[in-house]
């Protein structure tokens, strides 16, 4: 059933479009291959979110919540993971999809821009996450409902965090429109989720 405590209003507003429907059918269609994809996805979730900690050290707020976020990420991962063992699905390689390199291609390569650029895209990552997460959980069986459903609030709470420490940083030194940024990456976000894919990924546009 879909988690009626959550208001997505304002994740749904940040977001250019919404999934569309040939995702989801292909989504349905390869529950495999999508479990398999959503476990790389909470592995370089945290892995992102250390990185950032070690690259920016000095700026302890945000570590603090990189590291809580990087353990969360983690959990979901080994979650992932126990579901697939106990359905027989065997976690492998999977090439990525171009959807983040898509992204992160037009982070500034200087300070604090880039760190800013990152975290914005971070945003949108999350916030997309948890888009997807709420579009298929009503059609999945009871277990992964309930497991996408809980999902959804901590997907919520990152894409928040991120979004968030992103205009803070700006705040301190703004050389540029924050949120003319923040809408250039939701027109660059809303045409690689909208065009076609070759793949099916998480976070792939239409199959």
């Amino acid at each position: 059933m879909p988690n009626l405590q959550l208001d997505l209003q304002p994740l749904n507003s940040f977001l250019a479009c919404p999934t569309p429907d040939q995702w989801v059918a292909a989504a349905l269609a390869d529950l495999p291959t999508l479990l398999v994809d959503h476990a790389h996805c909470e592995k370089k979730a945290a892995s992102t979110a250390v990185s950032l900690m070690f690259r920016y050290p000095e700026h302890e707020d945000l570590v603090n919540q990189l590291s809580r976020l990087a353990r969360e990420e983690l959990r979901h991962f080994e979650q992932v993971l126990k579901i697939m063992r106990e359905r027989g699905i065997a976690f492998r390689h999977l090439e990525p999809a171009r959807y983040a390199a898509g992204l992160r291609k037009h982070i500034k390569t200087h300070d604090p821009e880039r760190l800013i650029d990152t975290l914005i895209v971070g945003a949108f990552i999350e916030a997309r996450s948890c888009e997807r997460f709420s579009k298929i959980a009503s059609h999945l069986d009871e277990q992964l409902q309930k497991f996408y459903n809980g999902l959804l609030a901590s997907e919520a709470r990152h894409f928040e965090m991120y979004l968030n420490f992103a205009r803070k940083i700006h705040a301190q030194k703004p050389r540029f429109d924050f949120d003319e940024r923040v809408a250039f990456f939701a027109k660059v976000e809303g045409e690689l989720i909208a065009s076609p894919d070759e793949v099916l990924r998480f976070h792939s546009g239409v199959c």
